[in-house]
């Protein structure tokens, strides 16, 4: 279901096209329900098969949003299967998925590139005493102090969906050991940078992308545009799933 200001969503992050570009990423938007977005292959319809009605409308706009991303960056797709909530992509695509209330959206990098991706997200608003499920004390303070946009305090909604897209990326980079340490968002670090955030793992401080968190008339959207130091070295990452979408 559609939040009140949705449609102006699309079109503000339409708007956006030119700087994701500027970071090498493709950026794609479906509705949910728009026409011609249902599945692209047995495997996508087979999934959708097995979901209730307003998931099984949210996954296809997420697949249909993805195939847009990656024709941004020059990759063709067919359809995408899963691997439990992951997507899978072919070899050679990377890209990232997120849904919120109607709209959803993919980011994507051009074939072969091997940096971090992930986006988030959120046309809800979280309430400040959800704090305590995304931070931690040593990152309370982004509340409270004048870290944010025009020298304002950091709204939750923008610490959450910079973490949820710092995580999406994350997961699959650090391989199956370390991933196995990020159980909920608190596992992960947030400091300023810039426009947006570093986020960093705790568990193994190499690991830190940088994230824009963008707020929208309706929400926030938020995408990894890098790593936010010396790229780690290679982990033995998780075969086979080559995107990362906690409700893939």
């Amino acid at each position: 279901m559609e939040v009140p200001g949705a449609v102006a969503c699309v079109g503000a992050l339409a708007r956006l096209r030119p700087l994701l570009a500027a970071d090498g990423l493709g950026l794609g938007i479906a509705r949910v329900g728009e026409p011609r977005s249902g599945p692209a292959g047995p495997a996508e319809a087979s999934a959708a098969a097995s979901m209730a009605a307003n998931r099984r409308r949210e996954f296809l706009a997420g697949r249909h949003a993805a195939r847009r991303a990656l024709r941004a960056v020059g990759a063709d797709c067919g359809e995408i299967p899963r691997a439990g909530r992951l997507p899978v992509f072919a070899p050679g695509r990377t890209a990232s998925i997120s849904h919120s209330a109607g709209i959803a959206v993919a980011v994507a990098r051009g074939p072969g590139e091997d940096a971090p991706v992930g986006c988030d997200l959120e046309l809800r608003p979280l309430p400040y005493g959800a704090a305590r499920l995304v931070l931690r004390a040593d990152e309370e303070r982004l509340l409270d102090t004048a870290a944010g946009p025009e020298g304002a305090p950091w709204p939750l909604t923008n610490l959450f969906s910079a973490k949820e897209a710092g995580w999406k990326a994350l997961y699959l980079a650090v391989g199956q050991d370390t991933a196995a340490s990020m159980r909920t968002l608190r596992d992960l670090w947030a400091a300023p940078c810039g426009d947006g955030f570093r986020i960093g793992l705790r568990a193994d401080p190499a690991y830190a992308v940088r994230v824009r968190a963008l707020t929208l008339d309706a929400g926030v959207f938020s995408y990894v545009t890098g790593w936010a130091g010396p790229v780690p070295p290679p982990a033995d990452r998780m075969r086979g799933a080559h995107s990362a979408d906690t409700a893939g």
